[in-house]
């Protein structure tokens, strides 16, 4: 395994100084933003492909820098109804994918996405419960009409140009949210679809990390290192389908944490020991979102507690039998 960062939480630096930065505190990869909603800070891609100079430059500091680059990150929605948001998420999209050949990078990080309701529609309609049947008709459309026929068509441009992996982020809110979507939608697809392994979206949801990931085995493309406390008191009131901003921490059923400040270390080795025994056995890519910490605080935190609990070294022989 290999420590990362990725890379939204440093962007008020520049691209050197984040990669020098991430550098001298260890981490070994980075997750790269480059549309979307992790933004454009240290990367456009469409300004990269428009002036490959930048991306030679990258290269040359990733190498300086002792640092590789497993995946990029362009989550978004593109079935957005509003076409015009699509459009730009779908573009962010292309381009990345565009970006990634160039790279030699094989691993894209995204949303799966939510449309609407039907072809009218201004807003996405993300559907939580079976009944009243209506919402069944809404979920059996949009799998079929729009989340089905879409990233066929776009998986197979992402293969054409070398991005073997799109990896979805779980992210309620979009139709693939846990392990059981994940699989419905790469069966449809195929394997060019897995997931972005982001515990902190499933343990509020009530998964278990580590059953997750034995479901999930050989469908693992990355891995997000991000925490999520939940409160037993705010949840014992009103559950965990909490709609207040993340911003109202106290109030909150469930908050984004630092790694170590929702599980503890021996969840956390758990999910390590899970990945290894699944066959990943690359980047753990920290994503700081934590509220109540200054982002340098966080990072130094979260880089800490993994170097406690990832496993680097190759599995040594059975000696004992």
């Amino acid at each position: 395994m290999k420590l990362g960062v990725m890379s939204p939480v440093l962007g008020g630096m520049s691209l050197r100084q984040m990669i020098e930065y991430l550098s001298s505190l260890g981490v070994q990869s980075l997750e790269l933003g480059c549309g979307g909603y992790p933004g454009k800070a240290h990367c456009d891609a469409a300004d990269f492909l428009a002036h490959p100079e930048k991306i030679e430059e990258l290269k040359q500091m990733l190498a300086e820098n002792h640092m590789d680059l497993p995946a990029l990150a362009c989550h978004g929605n593109p079935l957005h109804p509003d076409k015009a948001i699509a459009g730009r998420f779908e573009s962010d999209f292309d381009n990345a994918v565009l970006l990634a050949e160039k790279l030699g990078v094989k691993t894209l990080v995204a949303f799966s996405g939510c449309p609407g309701d039907c072809p009218e529609s201004k807003y996405p309609n993300w559907v939580t419960c079976p009944w009243p049947d209506d919402f069944l008709k809404i979920l059996d459309w949009q799998w079929s009409e729009k989340l089905i026929p879409y990233w066929k068509k776009t998986a197979a441009f992402a293969e054409a140009h070398g991005v073997t992996h799109v990896a979805f982020e779980m992210h309620p809110g979009f139709c693939v949210y846990n392990p059981e979507t994940m699989l419905k939608l790469r069966a449809e697809v195929g394997p060019v679809l897995g997931a972005n392994f982001d515990p902190s979206h499933l343990i509020w949801q009530g998964i278990d990390p580590v059953a997750a990931v034995r479901y999930l085995k050989g469908a693992i493309y990355h891995v997000h290192a991000k925490d999520t406390k939940v409160d037993p008191y705010n949840t014992a009131v009103n559950g965990v389908l909490d709609t207040k901003r993340y911003s109202d921490e106290a109030n909150r059923s469930w908050i984004f944490r630092t790694v170590g400040y929702g599980l503890d270390y021996a969840k956390w080795k758990e999910i390590m020991s899970a990945l290894r025994m699944v066959g990943y056995d690359y980047a753990i890519s920290i994503e700081h979102e934590d509220g109540l910490m200054s982002p340098g605080e966080g990072l130094d935190k979260a880089i800490e507690f993994l170097k406690e609990v990832m496993i680097y070294e190759e599995k040594g022989s059975m000696w004992w039998v």
